[in-house]
């Protein structure tokens, strides 16, 4: 990540070229899809250090959150995961073919299917989160434990789940 203020020039393009216009919205949203490249950027990179992809992690992640027996249906993981069914099946499925995850029937519904944590799964998720959050903490480093408040209340407003 540079120092470069690619949005800014934008702007200020905009502003000669168009007077009429405000776009004073895009040095925020700009700017956000801009962070939000960057930390995605990172943050795969750290997951591939695991052999890891984004969505095998966020799975990984689920399962563990769920605390004991570190399982949840399907329907469940893509909830937690807010991707569509077929795409939590798909990581699934990879999971499952590298050992970190195995799948049953569920006992009260024949249709179901549980997703459950290997042990090497676990120890896995285990490994990995905790260099995630490094790497998370990293990419907030510029900012001040108050700054990192006030940032997290300010994007809360924002958000539309």
């Amino acid at each position: 990540m540079g120092t470069h203020d690619r949005v800014g020039t934008f702007i200020e393009q905009w502003r000669r070229e168009r007077p009429d216009l405000d776009p004073s919205p895009m040095a925020v949203i700009g700017r956000m899809r801009r962070i939000s490249d960057d930390f995605t950027t990172e943050l795969i990179r750290n997951y591939r250090r695991f052999g890891l992809g984004e969505g095998e992690f966020d799975v990984l992640c689920a399962l563990r959150r769920a605390g004991m027996p570190f399982a949840l249906s399907q329907g469940d993981l893509a909830e937690h995961t807010m991707v569509t069914a077929g795409a939590t099946s798909k990581r699934v499925d990879r999971l499952e073919a590298a050992g970190l995850v195995v799948r049953s029937q569920r006992e009260d519904d024949t249709r179901g299917r549980i997703v459950e944590l290997t042990p090497e799964g676990r120890a896995l998720i285990d490994e990995a989160y905790p260099a995630h959050l490094r790497t998370e903490r990293q990419l907030l480093s510029s900012l001040s434990d108050d700054e990192r408040s006030q940032l997290e209340r300010l994007l809360r407003k924002l958000v539309r789940d």
